[in-house]
């Protein structure tokens, strides 16, 4: 018994060592987090800390993800030199309601070197079959170089299709590089690139995992989707490279999601971001500063900020424009995301917006494929059915786009979700777009996916059962890390 007691009394102190480490740790975090981590290891001594391990992590390596001087100073040069003239007022607007969104634009241009372009013809798609096969005959007619990078990547039906093109393209001279997350990619073999990297291809990973099936950064992972095809194409949104895409999942179905096809000079931001994470995964760099040069198109006329965040980035860039946008707002707004699940400022950006009179309709999935981060989603959304706003569960197929849309003209499509995991933990890339027939296309798309979605009133929220209160409750307390 006396053994018995001292393990025990010991196994405390180590457990009082480690919360008392957690918090050391997480002096720069935000406070609420680090006390959620306390109380972690506190219920489950143990294997709390070992959660940590996994999902706590700190990551700020902003150097690692810098290219080479020359290249950042021109970069740097493009950014500094639109925020001057934007600030005097000397930069000209295609559409000088652009002008109207200057505190957003030059936001963008001081945190994240944003630098705008307003030369941009923009494509959206919303179903998998479309954005593939023009991705697809966009690969086949490639001439100079194919840079492709996405989080989830399988050798499925659609993923080797996809790769026996690439292959083809290598195979002809073409310079072809593909960049996927560890953890998102998990599935992949490195047979399955065997092709592509004879006939001269390139295959890097993100993360990779130390032992396979086995990656310790649950966090941190690479969200971002990007397709450059010549430095002259661009695709950015919410695919990623699978057949469950396709709509071809049985549990999920019909897939509605966002995607972008960008031509104009707006690519060169997409090419920036995916050199600098191919520079970290692959540990070489062949650009030249000739090749971050964008491809004018002198038949676009769509503005587009090209926007990333993740950890290694001094701000929360992607949630700082999304909060800019809503506060922006004066007559509606408009999200769909898969995740609701968003920090104190957002919210607060959003109820300030309905008692302003400002119209907020929200749209989440109603068939989920993550139920703690649903019950999280619904406890948030509840707050705002309080404040006046309008919510949809999208129950036709699985809702997987990541969509802002305010008032007429200013909307933004990408990888990153409205939850604080997009927000502050993945590496993430979104196309700020200011163009009135874009913002028009994804407002109809929203009521077209209205008409398949079931409205949740305040009175439906209010009468939810008291199992759905508790899993609410519990899930929001875990909202940090979800």
């Amino acid at each position: 018994m006396p053994f018995i007691e001292i393990t025990s009394r010991s196994f405390w102190w180590v457990n009082i060592l480690l919360a008392l480490l957690v918090v050391f740790l997480g002096r720069h975090k935000n406070p609420k987090s680090t006390l959620m981590w306390v109380m972690v290891l506190t219920m489950i001594p143990g294997l709390g800390f070992i959660l940590y391990l996994f999902l706590g992590q700190d990551y700020k390596k902003r150097q690692m993800f810098l290219l080479k001087e020359e290249q950042d100073e021109f970069i740097n040069n493009i950014a500094l030199f639109q925020t001057d003239f934007i600030s005097k007022g000397k930069f000209f607007y295609n559409n000088e309601k652009t002008r109207e969104y200057y505190d957003l634009i030059r936001m963008n241009l001081e945190v994240d070197e944003s630098f705008y372009t307003q030369d941009n013809d923009i494509e959206l798609f919303y179903w998998g079959k479309e954005k593939f096969a023009r991705l697809l005959q966009d690969i086949e007619n490639a001439t100079q170089s194919i840079d492709l990078q996405y989080y989830i990547f399988k050798y499925d039906n659609i993923g080797s299709k996809l790769i026996k093109a690439l292959e083809r393209k290598a195979k002809e001279g073409i310079e072809v590089r593909v960049l996927y997350d560890g953890v998102g990619g998990r599935t992949l073999k490195k047979r399955d690139f065997e092709k592509l990297e004879k006939y001269g291809g390139e295959v890097n990973i993100f993360f990779p995992s130390l032992i396979r099936s086995f990656n310790f950064k649950l966090n941190y992972r690479n969200h971002r989707k990007i397709v450059v095809i010549d430095n002259r194409i661009g695709y950015v949104g919410g695919f990623n490279v699978g057949d469950e895409y396709l709509g071809l999942h049985k549990k999920f179905g019909p897939w509605r999601d966002t995607h972008i096809r960008i031509e104009g000079s707006g690519v060169l931001g997409l090419k920036v971001r995916f050199i600098k994470d191919w520079k970290y995964a692959s540990g070489k760099l062949s650009e030249t500063s000739e090749h971050l040069s964008g491809r004018y198109n002198p038949e676009g006329n769509s503005g587009i900020q090209i926007i990333t965040s993740g950890p290694d980035t001094q701000f929360e860039n992607i949630k700082n424009a999304y909060f800019k946008m809503i506060t922006s707002a004066r007559e509606e707004i408009f999200i769909q995301t898969p995740y609701f699940v968003p920090d104190e400022a957002i919210m607060d950006a959003l109820k300030t917006a309905i008692i302003s009179g400002v119209k907020v309709t929200i749209m989440i999935p109603g068939n989920p494929d993550h139920p703690f981060v649903y019950w999280a989603s619904l406890s948030y959304l509840g707050t705002l059915l309080h404040a006046g706003a309008r919510v949809y569960l999208y129950d036709t197929g699985f809702l997987h786009c990541k969509t802002l849309v305010i008032d007429d003209y200013v909307s933004t499509v990408g990888s990153a979700n409205m939850d604080i995991r997009s927000f502050a933990l993945n590496f993430e890339v979104n196309a700020v777009i200011y163009d009135e027939a874009v913002n028009e296309s994804l407002k109809n798309q929203f009521m077209l996916d209205i008409e398949k979605s079931k409205e949740m009133t305040l009175e439906d929220y209010l009468n939810r059962g008291r199992i759905v209160k508790i899993k609410e409750a519990f899930s929001r307390l875990l909202s940090p890390v979800l």
